[in-house]
């Protein structure tokens, strides 16, 4: 073979290895998305590239077989193209020479191009590599399998990773929104979508002792008038004897019917079922649960068949969209600046909110859902007024707290770190 053709020969060959460089790339950087809507459209060429994407794995093995085949036979030859020019010392700079030729022309320039746009590079070489893909079957499968055997060691650490997917998918939204690509309301509805399945009944329900009810055998026309004019709610529980024995809930306009109504129907008679559920209960499958069964609200009770508290289905859309606030809600300021460096928080506030508001990393695990509780945590007891505890680097002081909880605190921080404001 005379040196023209091997170099010829040689062109091919790093033009081949540019080929299969590029398609990888192009394939690990497709847009599924963009070639599925293609593929309902009509499109056939981009049906069988998404076909070969969602199968990277098998073409992952024809790509680096085909590659490394012409690399090697490029160095090969090259070496032969070398060693007729310049004798023994051939080798050596056949050896320098292509590597630099196999890394610009061969690697990162055509993956650097494939990269910019990978779906129009995709299409283009689809029906290749899908006929290569089944040229080289055989020879994948055996490879595949070699695959499979060593990376036995490595599937429970596999698996292990795969529990922090939320989390990289909570990661992604947050670069999208510092690259620009995403406001803040869109960060704030995908964050909380992602973050919704985590949550349980426990972490959103209101909690017994804020729980507005009527008790069945002791009641007042006239009272139950005043709870739904003073607190605004379209329904209230209904308990017989204790709060622990709910036997239902009461519809505004169930009552207001009763009420203005000259009938023999009695309070008992309107009043409706309720669904009962666990603290432990994912939101998301109550949530199903509320809709099937067209309730708007839910009894959590505790292991022992008391009232834990209630949750509505208001409650559950307020995790995807924010705070919803009718014409009867009062807006609760929760944080209140007092100057650049304190803030007075309300013992009611969620502790995940907080932690969040102030950039607060909480290095251990707790099972208290708001500040109150964290408060009641770190100081063992229900602290009076005046009290407080230093954590990481602020000051916390109780401003207001009863018997029962803290209803108030003050933070005071040392240092610029926490105290940006949303």
């Amino acid at each position: 073979m005379d040196n023209n053709t091997i170099i010829v020969i040689l062109v091919v060959l790093v033009m081949l290895s540019a080929f299969f460089s590029a398609t990888e790339t192009a394939f690990s950087s497709v847009n599924k998305i963009r070639l599925k809507y293609l593929a309902n459209n009509g499109n056939k060429r981009a049906e069988k590239t998404l076909k070969l994407a969602d199968e990277f794995t098998k073409l992952l093995s024809t790509i680096l077989i085909g590659n490394n085949l012409v690399n090697i036979m490029a160095s090969s030859l090259a070496t032969v193209l070398f060693m007729n020019l310049l004798g023994d010392n051939g080798v050596t700079i056949s050896t320098f020479v292509m590597t630099i030729i196999i890394l610009i022309f061969g690697e990162i320039t055509p993956k650097s191009i494939a990269k910019e746009r990978p779906e129009s590079f995709a299409l283009t070489v689809a029906p290749v590599i899908d006929m290569l893909v089944k040229i080289m079957r055989p020879i994948s499968f055996i490879f595949d399998k070699i695959k499979d055997l060593a990376s036995l060691p490595f599937k429970k650490h596999d698996e292990a990773e795969n529990d922090f997917l939320s989390e990289e998918f909570i990661t992604m939204v947050e670069d999208a929104q510092e690259e620009g690509n995403m406001d803040a309301h869109e960060a704030d509805l995908l964050t909380n979508a992602i973050e919704f399945n985590d949550l349980d009944v426990r972490d959103i329900l209101t909690p017994r002792v804020d729980v507005v009810a009527v008790d069945i055998e002791d009641y007042d026309l006239e009272e139950i008038k005043n709870l739904y004019r003073d607190h605004g709610y379209s329904r209230l529980p209904v308990y017989e004897g204790t709060i622990d024995n709910v036997i239902g809930v009461l519809h505004e306009k169930d009552f207001y019917f009763l009420y203005y109504t000259d009938t023999k129907t009695t309070l008992r008679q309107m009043v409706k079922s309720v669904i009962f559920t666990s603290p432990h209960v994912k939101i998301s499958a109550l949530l199903r649960q509320l809709q099937s069964s067209k309730s708007h609200m839910a009894i959590v009770i505790d292991e022992y068949g008391g009232t834990a508290g209630i949750i509505t289905m208001e409650d559950i859309l307020e995790e995807l969209v924010g705070e919803i606030y009718d014409e009867h809600d009062e807006v609760v300021e929760y944080y209140h600046k007092v100057d650049d460096h304190t803030f007075l928080v309300k013992g009611d506030t969620d502790i995940d909110d907080m932690l969040k508001h102030f950039n607060i990393l909480m290095k251990e695990e707790y099972n208290f859902n708001t500040v109150s509780g964290w408060v009641i945590h770190n100081m063992d007891k229900i602290p009076a007024v005046g009290e407080g505890f230093d954590f990481q680097d602020f000051h916390v002081t109780v401003t207001d707290a009863d018997a029962k909880k803290v209803n108030e605190i003050k933070l005071e921080f040392t240092n610029d770190k926490h105290v940006e404001e949303d």
